[in-house]
């Protein structure tokens, strides 16, 4: 038996000495510089991260190899770093390392977005804080400011993404507002437009007081929220009598033009054609008849207020209404809100309350719930409001973004959004792209006259120049007689074009990068923006390119704290991710966030994570400073249990390896790494090094420790996607490498067959070695002292680790044997009895009254669990969960008195 297991140990130990790549690792095996104590995560961060970059290993260009790409999902320019984005580039970064060790062409493209909203509060409030209002200076004079701002704050979050270790190719860092992206935009708006699906429309937007532009349908959040329904009466003309009406915006009654019944409630039959006064404005409105109107709710009668409500618009436009819009565009009353004029609409609300219930119109109020749109960028409560906005033409578009996902050519991972998707796409209204803003990318329609038509869209002035005298039969027009849009595009107008933009793929359709690395492979995003972004992103990818713009979607769950309370600035929740990487550096960070982070499912973060994540780095690097301290003995000669022990690590990594690349193809990113972490805590640090390491004091040969290092290096391939920066200073010190010998673009393992039987053994002969250990620590044996063992029952015992048995047990004796061992403690493994006497080191007599009060106890417990069962009431009306927890205490409490009866027996 040792024969045929040394060749097979000379085998392995062959193959890795046949790895060119070791060769040199071999002869440098001997004295170097100790190792610190602790992994010092500040220095060893910054020394690698500082030699990647000089090495340009994240930059990629064109060449023979498989292209592998992904796309950053760009942060707001204003934005600094929080958990979303930990998480977010974390998991792009395990992606594109382990892309780049596959050897693909990794490129990931980082950038930023322009963030119109956020970007202009943010210089509106820096000129404010220097006594400059916005009205003040022109249009190119706020540009100019908000381009000294973007450049001086802009950029910080991907700074910051560098400390977590992001392996973007920087060369590439691309902004929203670039010259080439902006060409980018407008010349796909004038392609829009010149197909007919951009078109200039007076309707019913999302106004945002607050930001003071419109919203698109996508970026209103719409909350519950309890209010009230107040009862309001409206004297009917020339009558004592009055109507009343319920609404949840009393303030709005200075617009209203009609007063609307359900033709078919008889209760009002008696008010058709007549007229009704509109309290405080006194104004004189038709009653008229529509079925839209509810018979249940409120009243019955609906006040119709045309300019501020989007049905009520309907309903206007209908019956041919007035349109009277009484609030400006910050929120507060305009001259049609008569003496309440520049008050705030909240604070109008509250003063029109009090001024109906002292004039008697107001008849009674109701707590009311309703949903109350608000922005998705301010928070503010969206006003509903008639303005001349740009749209796209949406559903024609949609439809081959729709039959990608559905037909899997996109995937979304996890699945469960598909429906969602679905949804969205079958009901996608036309998208609001025109925002009143500055920062932004203009729109490129030129007005020529004072007509709502009369205007053109070009790339350029000159050719709209061009364009309107051919429009008008006017050659004597100059660029001074026209007039840009003042709008601006809606922000993810721009980003939509992301993964096509990035490679210039609009303004040179067949340049050869985007042919390269378009489409991308993989989307790393959340949930929240699948409609904003991705949705028309993909729409974008077929319209310009013909084709999808990426294959898979990750869509991460959202980072919450332990209450389940989403992270926030105001909650006082969310720590400073900047801080954690000081902390627990950067290598804990990244798996303290993936330690439990399933796609599509929210993150329930803790601190402790982290804490656990540094834990996992310390231990990696305390198991390299044991291999790193051996010495080595002058000869070569192998022990049978570091062969078998060796032998069977082989197999355990190519099985976990299988595991690995397996949760990797499905997107579990998280389980990925949770089988990383065992493979190297449980198989590598606490079984493989134990059975190797050197009796204290002595030397390991030479041929053992070749084969841990091999097996180290293929350790720190599968953990360098997550911890790249200690996984590289291990690397590195193994031994001397050129930059083409770096971790960061060595190579991903092979996949092997694996023996799965001795994989088997292996844990067959692991769950001895902990009966032994728990034998040895319940009755107070030492450690250090040896001791014998006997085992029943041994036809079915494996016995190829045996060796393995006889180290970690520390077993003077091993021995077979066909019946029981009096005067010994016993356990089992299965069908196997395993015997340790104990004559003379532990009083016999006390250990057997031991074991019997404890098989008093157990009998007895057993006897309340069965008597619970036997019980059909509780069997029939307890969680099915509760029952199959006292099915399990019966079972191991069975299985506790069998052990303990048979080691009475043996001490008998």
């Amino acid at each position: 038996m040792f024969n045929s297991q040394y060749k097979l140990f000379t085998l392995i130990i062959s193959y890795y000495f046949s790895n060119t790549y070791f060769c040199p690792l071999v002869s440098k095996i001997g004295p170097k510089m100790a190792l610190e104590a602790k992994f010092n995560t500040q220095t060893i961060e910054n020394k690698w991260y500082s030699y990647w970059l000089e090495q340009g290993y994240f930059h990629s260009e064109i060449d023979e190899r498989t292209p592998y790409t992904i796309v950053i999902p760009p942060p707001n320019v204003t934005g600094v770093l929080h958990m979303g984005h930990m998480l977010n580039n974390t998991i792009q970064d395990v992606l594109i390392r382990r892309a780049r060790l596959q050897g693909f062409n990794a490129c990931w493209v980082p950038g930023t977005d322009h963030a119109s909203i956020a970007t202009e509060a943010k210089v509106v409030a820096k000129l404010k804080s220097e006594g400059i209002e916005k009205t003040d200076i022109s249009r190119e004079e706020f540009i100019d400011h908000a381009w000294e701002w973007t450049h001086k704050h802009g950029g910080i979050i991907l700074e910051q993404l560098k400390k977590l270790g992001a392996s973007c190719d920087w060369e590439r860092t691309k902004f929203t507002m670039d010259d080439n992206m902006s060409e980018s935009v407008i010349k796909v708006f004038v392609d829009l437009y010149n197909k007919g699906n951009i078109y200039r429309g007076y309707r019913m937007v999302n106004w945002d007081p607050e930001a003071q532009t419109t919203l698109s349908d996508e970026e209103v959040n719409y909350e519950e929220k309890q209010g009230n329904l107040y009862y309001m009466r409206y004297k009917i003309k020339d009558s004592t009598n009055y109507v009343t009406i319920a609404t949840t915006r009393p303030e709005t009654i200075l617009g209203d033009t009609a007063v609307c019944i359900n033709p078919n409630d008889e209760r009002y039959h008696h008010l058709r054609g007549k007229e009704v006064i509109v309290p405080i404005c006194e104004r004189v409105v038709p009653i008229i008849e529509d079925e839209y109107v509810s018979m249940e709710f409120g009243t019955g009668c609906l006040k119709v207020t045309p300019a501020h409500d989007e049905n009520d618009k309907i309903l206007g436009d209908k019956h041919g209404l007035e349109v009277i819009d009484i609030l400006n565009d910050d929120g507060s009353l305009n001259h049609f809100g008569m003496h309440y004029e520049g008050k705030d609409r909240f604070l109008a609300r509250k003063e029109i309350i009090k001024e109906l219930e002292s004039i008697g119109a107001m008849d009674k109020v109701e707590q009311h719930f309703n949903k109350v749109g608000t922005s998705e960028r301010t928070g503010a409560i969206i006003e509903p409001k008639l303005s001349d906005q740009w749209f796209l033409k949406m559903k024609d578009l949609a439809q081959p973004a729709l039959d990608a996902v559905l037909q899997k050519d996109v995937h979304l991972v996890p699945e469960k959004f598909i429906n969602t998707y679905r949804h969205w796409m079958e009901n996608v209204r036309d998208w609001n792209i025109s925002r009143q803003l500055w920062w932004g990318q203009q729109i490129p329609a030129y007005f020529y006259g004072e007509g709502k038509d009369d205007f053109v869209v070009a790339e350029t002035i000159e050719q709209a120049l061009e364009l309107a005298k051919d429009r008008t039969n006017n050659s004597q027009l100059t660029i001074h007689d026209l007039t840009q849009d003042p709008d601006v595009v809606d922000t993810w107008f721009s980003s939509w074009l992301w993964p096509i933009s990035v490679f210039n793929g609009i303004l040179e359709p067949e340049n050869k990068e985007i042919n390269y690395y378009y489409p991308t492979n993989d989307l790393v995003t959340a949930p929240e923006i699948l409609f904003f972004w991705v949705a028309r992103m993909i729409i974008a990818g077929f319209e310009y390119r013909g084709e999808k713009p990426f294959t898979n979607v990750y869509l991460t769950g959202i980072v919450r704290d332990k209450q389940r309370r989403k992270m926030s600035k105001s909650l006082g929740n969310s720590p400073d991710p900047i801080e954690l990487m000081q902390k627990y550096g950067a290598d804990g960070v990244r798996v303290g966030m993936l330690l439990s982070s399933p796609a599509g499912n929210d993150l329930m973060f803790d601190e402790d994570l982290c804490k656990q994540g540094s834990g996992f780095v310390n231990k990696i690097w305390n198991a390299y400073r044991l291999i790193d301290g051996w010495e080595v003995a002058a000869k070569s000669e192998p022990n049978e249990t570091a062969q078998i022990a060796i032998e069977w690590y082989t197999n355990r990594f190519q099985q976990s390896l299988k595991e690995i690349n397996d949760h990797y193809s499905k997107y579990r990113i998280s389980d990925a790494l949770m089988a990383t972490y065992k493979l190297v805590w449980d198989d590598f640090c606490s079984w493989l090094l134990e059975m190797v390491k050197p009796d204290y004091g002595s030397p390991i040969d030479k041929g053992t420790k070749a084969a841990v290092i091999r097996i180290l290096e293929d350790n720190l391939r599968l953990l360098h996607p997550f911890v790249p920066f200690i996984s590289e200073e291990i690397w590195q010190h193994i031994t001397t490498r050129t930059p083409e010998e770096a971790l960061i673009v060595s190579n991903w393992p092979e996949e092997k067959s694996f023996d799965q039987e001795l994989i088997k053994e292996f844990e067959f002969a692991s769950q001895v070695v902990t009966g032994i250990r728990n034998l040895r620590k319940e009755k107070n044996l030492s450690f250090k002292e040896s001791i014998d063992l006997s085992v029943l029952n041994a036809e079915k015992a494996p016995r190829r680790f045996d060796a393995v048995i006889g180290k970690l047990g520390n077993i003077g004796a091993l021995n077979y044997v066909d019946k029981k061992i009096s005067g010994a403690l016993s356990f089992r493994v299965k069908s196997n009895e395993y015997f340790i006497p104990i004559e003379g080191t532990v009083n016999v007599e006390d250990e057997i009254n031991k074991l019997k009060e404890e098989l008093k106890y157990t009998e007895g417990f057993l006897k309340s669990v069965q008597g619970k069962l036997r019980n059909e009431r509780f069997v029939k009306g307890a969680p099915e969960k509760v029952v199959a927890m006292e099915k399990q205490k019966e079972a191991d409490a069975l299985a506790k008195i069998e052990t303990l009866k048979a080691s009475l027996a043996g001490l008998k």
